[in-house]
């Protein structure tokens, strides 16, 4: 939870730094929102470009994904916004390099102006903001079945025998024939006559 919040705040504040970056100046005073988005591609000219057609398109599209990645807690998109920051800032020096055949820093108001430092600024802050943050946790369920479920150990039959709660056996008596030993599980008795008692018998009447 601390991850995210932190990689939140860098993240949107890198993609804060990169909107703001091209309205400061970006080489020789000129301001990057100057910088038509097409001359990246063909090449750097004086001609001066509407806001919304310069390379200020690029990063609002960056700051858009970051607001998304942040609310889905995506690395990802939080990653994918600073690649673009960053990269459209790479190729934009590229061309200016070519364009004016090198490229300098100085503090005069001539070569690489502080708008440059905003966006790759913004960019490495963007991809800061992506270490950090955890990503999105995946929920367990807690209402579904296990993939695998065996029968509680009180369940379990003796001797490897079939479950307890499978279906029901065949309560059909077994043939004697077949199974002696089914239909008379107890030795067999018998019986005998006993003669009553007779005292008459025993003690017989003296003679005369």
């Amino acid at each position: 939870m601390i991850r995210n919040i932190v990689g939140s705040v860098l993240a949107l504040a890198g993609a804060t730094a990169a909107v703001w970056s091209p309205f400061r100046a970006w080489y020789d005073g000129r301001h990057g929102r100057d910088y038509a988005l097409g001359d990246l591609f063909t090449g750097i000219t004086g001609d001066k470009a509407d806001v919304l057609g310069s390379i200020l398109l690029p990063f609002l599209l960056a700051a858009l994904l970051t607001l998304v990645g942040v609310v889905l807690r995506s690395r990802l998109l939080v990653a994918l916004a600073g690649v673009v920051v960053l990269g459209f800032t790479i190729l934009w020096m590229v061309r200016v390099g070519q364009a004016e055949g090198s490229l300098t820093v100085g503090g005069d108001g001539t070569g690489l102006g502080d708008g440059v430092g905003f966006a790759s600024g913004g960019g490495v802050l963007l991809l800061l903001g992506a270490l950090v943050m955890s990503g999105r946790t995946r929920a367990h369920r807690v209402d579904g079945k296990p993939r695998h479920q065996h029968p509680p150990l009180d369940q379990q039959p003796p001797h490897g025998g079939p479950p307890l709660d499978g279906p029901p056996q065949d309560d059909t008596p077994a043939d004697p024939r077949r199974h002696p030993q089914a239909s008379t599980p107890y030795a067999s008795t018998q019986t005998y006559d006993v003669p009553t008692w007779d005292p008459d018998r025993e003690n017989p009447p003296p003679r005369q």
